[in-house]
């Protein structure tokens, strides 16, 4: 066997970008984007201050979370043992970004599609080194076999004597670094202070430490006083608003159809317009919304049908699409079947509805889960935070649909959906307290009190306290309609304030 891996000489690397040049003319790396980079870090205070220089770039790890994440296959292992990519499968969905845990992989702008360093393989394959390597000055960049025991990178492995970053990730990576100062390869020991880089003012496409996350987590896991990134490249945000809608959107679908089931078990089933008919429209509709959102978001949309032609099933990406398909059949099922006015159907169809509507409510967490370079994802708490916002959902879905239509078991409806927004809010609660890693803790403080703070203070008000306060005076007054309603629009436009304070807060923590 044979695989591939980097030295990364940090003792002799004198920071001059010669790889970075090479490997942008090497494979035509548009400006704003880099598939290699070094990283400047300062440590010590005037006049002893030292500068470190760190080669960064994509690791071929042997459990290589992107390759997992992808739902095509696009990124793929030679036969060397390194992780390479194939355009022509790539959808863009920027899921294999958030799965690094070393900021490895950009978006391609002349191609929207993933691309990062594939080690040359074009040249490996010809018998020729990588672009950076032949160019390096002090033969800093080196090659190895980590499967040859006597290669210099294997022996370094093997004596713990070289380096790894992020070695909490478990992810067996193929780049081992010698000499290298903890300081340059721990994003969370170093950040970019206010007065910006050596070369560019601080912007918010550099993911640093902030002042509120340094606050909420001062000390370094090692002990050492944290240094000052002076250059790095930037690593905009891939994921934004439209995954924070598609969460809200799919957790109405359920929602509504976690709502129908309810009241067909309350023996309601032959209510045609409020259990029957007008449910799975809704449903579908904002399951259309999902899929809107989803295929919106794709760099590459005109493929998302292989998700399904091509789709690697080890991918949470594919599955939640399956789990998707499922539930738009039941759905399609329930609503020809309140139609047709076979109420008598409805209580074969409970079963199977709920248990996709709670896929498609909750895969979200496993597909997060995947996320291996986002720790505040990788919660436990995340999949019942879900599947309580799914019923806060259809609670508000039903509280809005009395407005139009009588809904049978109206008090039933609206305690569930009060008791939903109380446990989410006990859940967040939950989740945030007690002992977290420092690169979750960073991450709560951008959510609570940080750029995404607003949000997170508008979920408080409109997504829990409002409604909460609301519903109870629906439930006294045993009436108000237009007060449950209210209380339903404040809830859904709370929770897009939180899930995308959320998908963002995730985000704010740097890799590298």
């Amino acid at each position: 066997m044979t695989r591939l891996g980097f030295v990364l000489d940090s003792g002799t690397c004198i920071g001059c970008h010669a790889c970075t040049v090479a490997c942008k003319s090497e494979h035509d790396v548009p400006l704003g984007v880099n598939r290699t980079w070094v990283k400047y870090v300062e440590t010590g205070s005037f006049p002893d201050t030292d500068r470190s220089f760190s080669v960064m770039r994509c690791n071929h790890c042997q459990d290589a979370p992107c390759m997992d994440i992808c739902p095509t296959s696009a990124l793929y292992r030679a036969d060397n043992g390194v992780v390479d990519f194939n355009d022509a499968n790539c959808i863009g969905c920027k899921g294999c970004m958030n799965a690094c845990p070393y900021d490895a992989i950009y978006i391609n702008p002349a191609t929207s599609t993933a691309h990062k360093c594939n080690f040359c393989n074009h040249r490996v394959t010809e018998g020729l080194e990588p672009a950076c390597v032949i160019v390096c000055p002090t033969q800093a960049i080196r090659v190895g076999d980590l499967d040859d025991p006597e290669s210099e990178i294997s022996q370094l492995h093997s004596t713990g004597t070289g380096s790894v970053r992020s070695p909490d990730q478990n992810t067996n990576p193929a780049v081992i670094y010698k000499s290298a100062d903890s300081t340059s390869l721990d994003p969370l020991a170093s950040s970019i202070r206010s007065d910006g880089m050596i070369w560019s003012d601080t912007l918010d496409s550099h993911p640093s430490p902030t002042p509120v996350s340094l606050t909420a987590a001062p000390n370094r896991d090692d002990g050492q006083d944290m240094g000052r990134t002076v250059y790095t490249a930037r690593h905009p945000v891939a994921w934004g608003s439209m995954v924070s809608g598609y969460l809200v959107t799919k957790a109405v679908a359920a929602g509504v159809m976690l709502m129908a089931a309810l009241l067909v078990l309350l023996g309601q089933g032959d209510n045609q317009a409020a259990v029957g008919v007008v449910p799975p429209m809704v449903a579908g509709a904002f399951l259309a919304a999902t899929g809107v959102l989803l295929v919106g978001d794709l760099k590459q949309p005109g493929r998302f049908h292989y998700l399904i032609t091509r789709g690697n099933l080890s991918s949470w990406l594919v599955k939640g699409a399956y789990v998707l398909a499922g539930f738009a059949a039941t759905l399609a099922a329930w609503w020809v079947a309140g139609l047709a006015g076979a109420g008598g159907v409805l209580p074969v169809l409970v079963v199977p509805t709920v248990v996709l509507a709670l896929g498609t409510a909750g895969y979200t967490a496993f597909l997060f889960g995947q996320c291996e370079g986002r720790d505040l994802w990788q919660e436990p708490l995340l999949l019942p935070v879900l599947l309580t916002q799914a019923v806060v959902a259809g609670g508000a879905a039903y509280s809005v649909l009395d407005l139009f239509m009588t809904v049978p078991e109206l008090a039933a409806v609206r305690w569930v959906f009060l008791a939903a927004l109380v446990l989410n809010g006990i859940l967040v609660a939950t989740e945030m307290s007690g002992g977290h890693s420092r690169h979750v803790t960073m991450a709560l403080a951008e959510l609570t009190h940080g750029d995404q703070g607003q949000k997170f203070r508008i979920w408080l008000v409109a997504g829990l306290a409002l409604p909460g306060l609301l519903l109870a005076s629906a439930l006294l007054t045993d009436s108000s309609t237009l007060v449950a309603a209210l209380a339903g629009l404040s809830a859904l436009a709370g929770m897009f304030a939180y899930e995308d304070a959320y998908v963002r807060a995730g985000q704010s923590v740097p890799l590298s």
